[in-house]
């Protein structure tokens, strides 16, 4: 028997958000502010980065306090905006990695500060013919810099480091862009994470520091709550959500992720929710509620 949960970490994409429509349902929103009011603290963990994220909580009620592990695990702040932990990636390995990857597709880097540039690229257009709905979504934070590791070269202070990168591609692409990476020096300073979505043979590989990931970013908070691996619940979907299904004591992935993640998930004793566009994560909150709350006759 698993203990109470005391802390859940819920992605975004693909989890907490259905695949039609940017906003999240009502019935997953009722469930985070059902949960939080029984006493569980919610995380929400994403690759979005912090100004992306806020906008989808609006309106669904939940406290100032809830956290959000945002750039796959770099930053780790409150829905209020409080700052409480952040990391860099050095500038000499996002310049190393703009050289490496450029032939393989389209490189964005994000910055933790507020108004633009939040995100840089080399090239908008060969972006948008990739990834037109999240260059629409971010047009007015991203500053196009030519070569791109100009973006680095005057950096002073870890304040002005990015904080992640991304390249996105095609799946194979991706998958030559991961090995590349792990084939070459920089597979010591630097973390990749991949993510795919085969229907649209699109696939985003997050390019963060060392040791940076959901899952690290997920037991720091744990420790900061002083709240036990066991009782904390991860619920993912893809890749890059496979290190904190992996740490956290109870671990669910949704009904709509890829089939060798649902294969792995069997390997892993990881329970499986309904898909997002049945609101799994609102189902799952639910099922921790009742354990929560007795039952009355």
């Amino acid at each position: 028997m698993h203990p109470p949960v005391q802390l859940v970490a819920i992605d975004v994409d693909g989890t907490l958000l259905p695949n039609v429509g940017h906003a999240i349902t009502p019935r997953n929103g009722h469930a985070l502010a059902a949960a939080q009011q029984a006493g569980i603290a919610v995380a929400i963990a994403t690759g979005r980065r912090t100004a992306f994220t806020t906008p989808l909580l609006a309106g669904l009620g939940l406290r100032a306090d809830t956290y959000l592990l945002t750039s796959n695990g770099a930053v780790l702040r409150t829905l209020a905006g409080k700052l409480i932990d952040r990391s860099a990636m050095e500038p000499a390995v996002a310049s190393a990695l703009c050289t490496l990857l450029r032939p393989l597709g389209c490189v964005v880097f994000t910055f933790d500060r507020p108004g633009r540039p939040e995100l840089v690229l080399e090239n908008m257009e060969e972006a948008h013919g990739r990834i037109a709905l999240w260059i629409d979504s971010n047009r007015d934070s991203i500053q196009v810099v030519r070569p791109l590791e100009e973006a680095f070269a005057h950096a002073s202070s870890s304040d002005d480091f990015p904080i992640q990168g991304m390249s996105a591609g095609t799946i194979q692409q991706m998958r030559k862009a991961e090995a590349a990476i792990k084939e070459s020096p920089l597979a010591e300073p630097c973390t990749s994470v991949r993510t795919e979505y085969p229907a649209r043979d699109l696939s985003i590989l997050d390019l963060l520091p060392m040791g940076v990931s959901k899952g690290s970013a997920l037991e720091r908070l744990a420790k900061r709550l002083g709240i036990d691996r066991k009782a904390v619940m991860a619920i993912g979907d893809n890749w890059n959500d496979v290190d904190m299904l992996e740490w956290a004591g109870q671990a669910v992935l949704m009904g709509n992720a890829a089939r060798e993640l649902r294969a792995l998930a069997k390997t892993r004793g990881w329970r499986q929710a309904p898909p997002n566009h049945q609101d799994g994560v609102a189902v799952t909150l639910d099922y921790v509620l009742s354990r929560l709350v007795p039952a009355t006759l």
